[in-house]
């Protein structure tokens, strides 16, 4: 039975991977403990706080998750100091901007749930492409464990093969769940789509169409998954936690583990975490899981240097930290010359995903196209007011912007390349703890891809939508989607984690989800990372039990 201070298998983190990892574990017999730097909350008070945000904050995600002091969000400025807790640096710092709240149940709390694969040529780059590098397995190995991780989260999507993605890719199993249909506004983008030789489909997503599942409600169009789900039809881990502890699991909230110690053989022996008090506790355990995302995990690793590890836990390659990844995103703010009407359904229901392949990819990146499907009234009601309108012009206005707006969206792929590096800066937070650093540069390989295709191709679409106003943001933004640094590879003189996202250099650290991804192809990534934290899971089971 787990402990507050020892359990077999030792979580680090309480997002979408610690969670699917620890119920693995649980169901078959070991002990858990798992440890959150942040507070644990309940469902309704994230949302009081959604509905009782001025008209100003509606549009601020993070507005409802107020941070504390020991777990401080990405933009979060301490009360003795004005630089933010992540420090940026490099040509394309504002697209690493990264948003997740430190929170139990971590960034699917304010997650879109949108769940595409990555494709067998996304897998290998390096071969196809010359660009980047090979994943270590195939997407034969990937997709069951694909499957299982649709199965575990709940995700609906189209039955039809033509309405799949990856193309030509076999499934072992249809997603439990169908579609959710289309909003007005996605069926005219798709028919735009359709004029430009492009095919919108509709977007696999970890909510409820229809049905219960897993005790959690159908979608009922509430069309604020950002910030919250106020019913919980869209997956986020923290609705696992309950059924975690149902099975004998423990979870810690406040602890902001801060160093990973290691022993004889260099295995690593315990964790050591600060309460919300500043008093440091020290836990052991058997097999050990750091699942806190891309920028937590590596900087957790890098803390932790000791005689053994003079570059940190699990860097004998130098490569934790590096290889930095997300999808540059560009954003096109579009006035229409007729309603569109989007904000019918969830925020995210569908994507443009055949301009993510082809050979151009020797040259220059693909990416995704997507039309943002969030109700457009509060963002309409904040630009009229900025006009200083009043009376019936005002209501005019806002009710002119709120139907004859949009907002299109061009995702990137990145490449994972070694000087887009966290490190850890001289900087420090209220622990007393460093900060985390990137440096961040989106690579020629990105900037051709926006110059020569899709900031044409976004024009072209906005156009046919009937535009008579585009603004695009004038550089790289971030996506969210945070991978690369703990890089999975065969040789661990190039990479940090094996094929079990296993540490190369301590048999029993495991270090899941996005920072193991080899690469990130086009697409959100966190089914990706599911299905690596299943893979593991599988992996650290085993070692458990028979040793």
């Amino acid at each position: 039975m787990a402990t507050d201070d020892s359990a077999d298998l030792v979580v680090v983190g309480t997002g979408v991977v610690g969670c699917l990892i620890a119920e693995q574990a649980l169901d078959a017999g070991l002990s858990v403990l798992m440890l959150e730097a942040g507070p644990r909350v309940d469902r309704w008070r994230i949302v009081e706080n959604y509905r009782n945000l001025p008209p100003n904050l509606r549009t601020h995600w993070d507005a409802p998750y107020p941070p504390r002091p020991w777990a401080p969000h990405l933009e979060t400025r301490t009360p003795h100091e004005q630089e933010e807790y992540l420090q940026l640096e490099g040509p394309n710092a504002r697209a690493y901007m990264q948003g997740y709240v430190r929170y139990a149940g971590g960034a699917t709390w304010h997650w879109a749930g949108i769940c595409w694969r990555i494709t067998p040529e996304d897998m290998r780059m390096k071969s196809l492409y010359g660009v980047g590098r090979d994943w270590a397995f195939s997407y034969d190995v990937l997709e069951p464990y694909y499957t299982r991780a649709e199965y575990a989260i709940g995700v609906c999507g189209p039955s039809d093969p033509a309405l799949q993605w990856p193309p030509n890719a076999k499934r072992s199993r249809p997603y439990p769940m169908g579609p959710i249909p289309f909003g007005p506004g996605e069926q005219r983008f798709t028919e735009v789509a359709a004029k430009l030789g492009l095919v919108n489909l509709p977007a696999p997503q970890a909510r409820n169409s229809g049905v219960s599942y897993q005790g959690r409600p159908p979608c009922c169009g509430n069309n604020n998954c950002f910030p919250v789900c106020p019913i919980a039809a869209k997956y986020d881990a923290a609705t696992a936690l309950p059924r975690i502890e149902s099975k004998g699991g423990r979870i810690l909230a406040n602890a902001v583990v801060y160093k990973v110690e290691t022993g004889e053989k260099n295995a690593v022996q315990a964790v050591h975490y600060f309460d919300s008090d500043k008093q440091s506790h020290k836990v052991t355990g058997k097999v050990f899981v750091i699942a806190c995302n891309g920028i937590e995990t590596p900087k957790v690793l890098l803390l932790s240097k000791d005689e053994r590890n003079p570059n940190g836990v699990a860097n004998s390659s130098d490569q934790v930290g590096r290889n930095m990844m997300d999808q540059p995103k560009l954003v096109a703010e579009v006035e229409l010359s007729e309603p569109l009407w989007t904000g019918v359904g969830p925020v995210q229901s569908s994507s443009i995903l055949n301009t993510t392949q082809g050979e151009f990819r020797s040259r220059y990146t693909g990416a995704m196209f997507r039309m943002e499907n969030a109700a457009r009234s509060a963002i309409g009601g904040v630009a009229a007011l900025k006009k200083g309108l009043v009376g019936k012009a005002l209501d005019a206005e806002i009710r002119r912007l709120s139907a004859c707006t949009a907002k299109l969206t061009v995702e990137h792929e990145p490449l994972p390349l070694p000087y887009n590096r966290l490190t850890l800066s001289s900087k420090k937070d209220w622990l007393g703890i460093n900060k985390p650093n990137i440096y961040y540069d989106v690579s020629d390989y990105v900037r051709l891809s926006a110059k020569e295709y899709t900031v044409p191709l976004l024009k072209r679409l906005a156009a046919e939508l009937g535009a008579t106003k585009v603004d695009i943001s004038p550089e790289f933004l971030n996506s969210d989607h945070i991978m690369g640094g703990c890089i999975m590879g065969a040789d661990p003189a190039t990479s940090v984690v094996d094929v079990d996202c296993r540490a190369h250099d301590h048999h029993n650290l495991f270090l899941p989800g996005g920072a193991a991804m080899t690469t990130g192809g086009g697409v959100n990534s966190t089914i990706t990372m599911a299905a690596l934290a299943l893979k593991a899971g599988d992996a650290i089971v085993a070692q458990l039990k028979h040793g």
